[in-house]
């Protein structure tokens, strides 16, 4: 049962950074705009995963589908392995490493770190919120909000995010954070913190509030630096969550 879920969330995470290739809007080192432009196709696979989330909250062939593999994890896992408390920042975080070890991504420091943490915004609004109104119980039935993931969610956020950075230098990038938000999902399961379907919105959410950014970018940085573009300096507060804990995270860019 793990495998088959395991093979299901890799496609959908192939599917995506593979789809999206097609989108790429520069081919050199030297780019400097961080606009993303929109195109429909672009929502279809955070939409099937949304949908699949959210359709699952009262379908009850997934229902069934996700009370099945809780049953299968409590049966077989006997020891957690909380990775996935580590392993949702390691897309993100993994932009700057490329960037600090002389590999330069779409966008400088100022741009990257604005587009981030306006992710961030649109990722933790939508999540919490999703929680706070849905109030689905957990599988270790710890509390009443599991939908959608969180953790998932900040996972494939970053994913997107080290994709749109480094597809014009390759695809594999994006396949390798994709394939680390998938890992850090499935141990959402593996942990039973949550469930199926959970992880498949939590999916959706993170790769849309990514995209949302860069589409808003170009509007964002005119409100927020109306100073010539020579002019590098900025300071921001970036929120995080890491499904326990909140936190602000402050940023100065000189």
């Amino acid at each position: 049962m793990l495998f088959k879920i395991t093979s299901l969330v890799l496609i959908f995470s192939f599917l995506s950074t593979n789809a999206q290739q097609n989108d790429s809007i520069a081919k050199t080192d030297s780019i400097s705009s961080s606009q993303l432009k929109f195109n429909y196709k672009q929502l279809i696979i955070p939409t099937v995963l949304i949908g699949y989330g959210a359709i699952g909250l009262g379908e009850n062939n997934l229902i069934n589908l996700d009370r099945l593999i809780k049953s299968k994890v409590e049966k077989n896992i006997d020891k957690k392995i909380t990775i996935d408390d580590f392993s949702q920042y390691a897309p993100a975080l993994s932009v700057y490493a490329l960037n600090m070890a002389g590999i330069k991504g779409k966008n400088n420091l100022r741009d990257r770190s604005v587009i981030l943490a306006t992710s961030y915004l649109i990722m933790g609004a939508s999540t919490n919120g999703l929680k706070y109104i849905i109030q689905e119980e957990r599988p270790d039935r710890s509390s009443r909000n599991s939908f959608p993931s969180g953790h998932t969610a900040t996972a494939f956020m970053g994913a997107e995010f080290l994709y749109q950075e480094y597809k014009h230098k390759s695809v594999w990038y994006g396949i390798a954070g994709y394939s680390v938000a998938t890992i850090t999902g499935l141990f959402r399961i593996y942990n039973n913190r949550h469930w199926l379907t959970d992880v498949a919105a939590g999916a959706g959410i993170g790769i849309l509030s990514t995209k949302a950014a860069y589409w808003i970018n170009p509007y964002m940085t005119k409100v927020l630096f109306k100073s010539s573009p020579e002019n590098k300096s900025t300071a921001m507060i970036m929120p995080f969550y890491n499904g326990q804990q909140y936190g602000l995270a402050f940023v100065k860019v000189f």
